[in-house]
């Protein structure tokens, strides 16, 4: 049996929202599409979309924002636009950015910019870091909050310097949003709060939002209409973008209003985990509502015990687990959505017991 087949096996899950089976989800897009008078776009042209687009935009605090079908392409045209501005084909990223662990070196292979690793691959970079870089960078790239190391944030004041620093020397500041609804509700400010100060910022319609797909990218309206003829080229002019829209939009509010309570959840369980030293959390304290949690066992001893109690006990503790930089331990990753906010506390505090447990055991 394979991992999807046991998890849907299981009648508790731990990480994320609830998955709908397919028949369920287009029935309520298309019960919601005939509440509110929905008609298919043509090529980006319609209300649905439009009003969306402008939506997102108020919320970001920028003049315009697009649709685009794949967040892989939204950031990196963005980027190259961005170096294009301001004369230089120098890209600050991360080492854990989404461009390089997961983009297979399209930034490179498809000739959009070149890139520095700016930072520790454990910790967000700093102003410092982006400081030391002695060439002149046509952009530098954020992830708030940054999904491989756990959902952390620059702090507030580090970001604002960071965002300063940018304006001033000319550098065009991009913000990988994919989480940043998420992000909100541990810094206790609101998106528009956060994206000030970036050039341009990309959102996720399917991570925290539950969508089919798809990603917004939000900025100057002459910098957005830009990039909009640049997906066109790329191939991203999809004929019809109302069921990505729609998946999103008819849950899009509901989603915002409960990140509060994913992220009051995961406070919650981080006070759990004080008592379980075999499940470590990080970052040390919550910034978003996801989490890491370093084991003391093998990616494969990990996996051994995930499927285990997933076949005894109906529970899907997590959907991957990754090597540690120690030899014998794992990381797994836990985003606090409506499967942990539903899960009665008595429950999860039995399961995180019997987690711990199995991990303890010879």
């Amino acid at each position: 049996m394979n991992d999807a087949d046991l998890r849907q096996q299981c009648h508790t899950v731990l990480p994320g929202h609830r998955q709908a089976t397919p028949a369920q989800t287009f029935a309520a897009m298309a019960a919601w599409c005939e509440a509110n008078g929905v008609g298919h776009d043509t090529y980006g042209e319609g209300a649905l979309i439009q009003e969306f687009e402008r939506k997102v935009a108020g919320l970001l605090g920028c003049e315009a924002a697009t649709f685009c079908i794949t967040g892989t392409m939204t950031q990196v045209t963005a980027l190259r636009l961005a170096c294009a501005e301001r004369g230089s084909r120098l890209v600050a990223l991360h080492p854990t950015a989404h461009i390089f662990r997961h983009e297979r070196g399209n930034h490179q292979l498809l000739d959009h910019f070149q890139a520095l690793q700016i930072g520790d691959q454990h910790r967000p970079w700093t102003l410092d870091e982006l400081r030391a870089i002695p060439d002149r960078l046509g952009a530098a790239a954020i992830e708030i909050p940054a999904r491989e190391i756990g959902g952390q944030c620059p702090s507030w004041q580090e970001l604002d310097e960071i965002k300063d620093h940018c304006r001033s020397h000319n550098i065009h500041l991009h913000m990988d949003g994919a989480r940043l609804w998420e992000a909100a509700a541990g810094y206790g400010r609101t998106p528009q709060e956060i994206a000030a100060g970036f050039d341009s910022v990309y959102v996720s319609l399917y991570k925290g939002i539950g969508g089919l797909g798809g990603a917004m990218l939000a900025g100057r309206a002459d910098f957005v209409a830009t990039a909009q003829e640049w997906f066109r080229r790329q191939g991203g002019n999809v004929v019809h973008r109302t069921p990505y829209v729609v998946a999103a939009a008819m849950q899009f509010d509901a989603r915002l209003a409960a990140m509060p309570d994913y992220f009051r959840r995961t406070e919650w369980l981080y006070e759990q985990l004080r008592g379980l030293p075999q499940l470590v959390p990080n970052p040390a304290r919550p910034q978003a509502n996801m989490l890491h949690l370093h084991l003391p066992v093998s990616r494969e001893r990990a996996n051994e015990v995930r499927n285990r109690i997933a076949a005894e006990h109906g529970v899907w503790l997590f959907n991957r687990a990754n090597h540690g930089a120690l030899a014998g331990h794992s990381v797994v990753e836990l985003y606090v959505g409506d499967n942990l906010l539903t899960l009665a506390d008595a429950r999860l505090r039995e399961i995180l017991a019997l987690w711990a447990a199995a991990l303890s055991a010879p």
